[in-house]
């Protein structure tokens, strides 16, 4: 009984942190695109976002943490690329963007005039006093946060779907349509930084008592499974909400504005209201489970010699002042950081899924490195790079650094095998 209550909370909580804006954006926005076919965009968007949180996780808790896996590609490399991403997931971007996100989308519409100065202090506060003891960041969340959330996300999907908005649009063309939902799920990048949040649902079961290791990687993986099929739901029913309105909106319709106008034409000013409860939840929930993660995490990585309760004033401070450049400006400073990042730490998830295949660090090395190019020469804009299989779905470094993993793998072998069987001289 203790088991499922732990998972119930540690699961919600790890559905929070994921669930931030973005994620409440792109579900209607896909609906709208693809209207009476909208389940076949969901699927894709469901594999492209929640397939990959799902397979990330896994495999970091089968192998311990995450530098069991990007380390492979050499020591040096693997931190880098943790220590980069860490920063992105915590002061650098994520977490100033759910306070720019909050009052923008909550704050404005229903307050104008509020100073978004004034409103971060206060928002960073609010964080900073429910992350400060790390142990209890994953109750406060799954406890009481996640609920209320829940609660409100339910009442708007179930009031459209008892009285859906219009009909479905027929007309729409469903041979890409897949391929769009994929790209997009893929596009929230939700599954950055995984090595620490993996860490750090561990660290909360152990906080919790459970003392073996076994025991804590199955909790672990069930708080996650937990999780996804949480997101699922919830992007499905979102999606669905979108494609009640596409016969009135088409693909130049802004992401935010749908989202508004659903919210106004089911429920009114107290749509309003409830969207910008339900943005202002998500944000903050997000933005204390990153903050308490990235403050572990270095806390960890500096052998504590940095305290957590002072790296995340730090990112508290830091954020405050980065959330008022506004949405727009930090997503723009994001798409590419992130482009060059996360397919390299994607190849090598995948690569440790598939470990039966690639027992080799060379396979690891060879992979990362070719990722990595690739992903940087993408981010440069050069065109040869939309050239490459799959360029279409983002995924253009995916079968070059599989064939290059290849490669290594055979190399690494000959080589094992040449060590361990030396040609004897007649």
């Amino acid at each position: 009984m203790k088991q499922k209550k732990d998972i119930i909370i540690v699961g919600f909580a790890l559905f929070s942190v994921f669930f931030g804006a973005s994620n409440l954006i792109f579900p209607p926005f896909i609906g709208v695109t693809s209207g009476s076919e909208w389940l076949t965009s969901f699927l894709g968007f469901v594999l492209g976002d929640v397939g990959i949180i799902l397979l990330s996780i896994y495999a970091i808790a089968k192998c311990g943490d995450y530098q069991s896996i990007v380390g492979r590609a050499g020591k040096n490399f693997g931190l880098s690329l943790e220590i980069i991403m860490m920063l992105c997931l915590g002061p650098i971007l994520a977490i100033p963007r759910t306070a720019a996100t909050t009052f923008e989308l909550s704050i404005t519409p229903l307050i104008p005039g509020v100073n978004s100065v004034f409103f971060s202090i206060i928002f960073f506060a609010l964080t900073l006093i429910l992350t400060i003891r790390p142990t209890k960041v994953m109750d406060i969340i799954g406890k009481f946060l996640t609920p209320v959330l829940l609660i409100c996300l339910a009442f708007l999907i179930g009031k459209g779907i008892i009285s859906p908005l219009g009909t479905l649009n027929n007309e729409i063309e469903s041979n890409e349509l897949f391929v769009t939902g994929l790209t997009q799920g893929y596009q929230t990048m939700d599954a950055l930084g995984v090595g620490g949040i993996t860490a750090f649902i561990i660290a909360s079961f152990k906080g919790k008592g459970y003392t073996s290791q076994e025991e804590r990687i199955k909790l672990t993986i069930n708080a996650t499974i937990l999780a996804c099929c949480g997101l699922a739901l919830i992007y499905g029913g979102l999606t669905y909400l979108g494609a009640t309105v596409s016969n009135q909106f088409d693909a130049t319709v802004s992401q935010t504005a749908l989202l508004v106008a659903i919210t106004h034409q089911l429920m009114g000013q107290s749509g309003t209201i409830i969207l910008g409860i339900i943005v202002a939840l998500a944000c903050l929930t997000t933005a204390i489970g990153l903050t308490s993660i990235t403050s572990k995490y270095f806390e960890d990585v500096t052998n504590k010699k940095l305290k957590y309760e002072h790296i995340a004033i730090f990112i508290c401070t830091f954020s405050t002042i980065a959330s008022t450049i506004g949405v727009d400006q930090i997503i723009a400073l994001s798409v590419p950081i992130l482009t060059i990042i996360y397919p390299v730490s994607i190849i090598l998830v995948i690569l440790s899924v598939l470990k039966k295949f690639f027992s080799n660090n060379l396979s690891f090395v060879f992979a990362g490195y070719t990722t990595l190019l690739i992903s940087a020469l993408s981010a440069a804009n050069v065109s040869f790079m939309n050239e490459l299989p799959l360029a279409n779905l983002g995924l253009n470094w995916l079968l070059p650094s599989l064939l290059v993993a290849i490669v290594g793998e055979m190399i690494g072998t000959k080589k094992l095998l040449t060590v361990k069987s030396p040609i004897k001289e007649l």
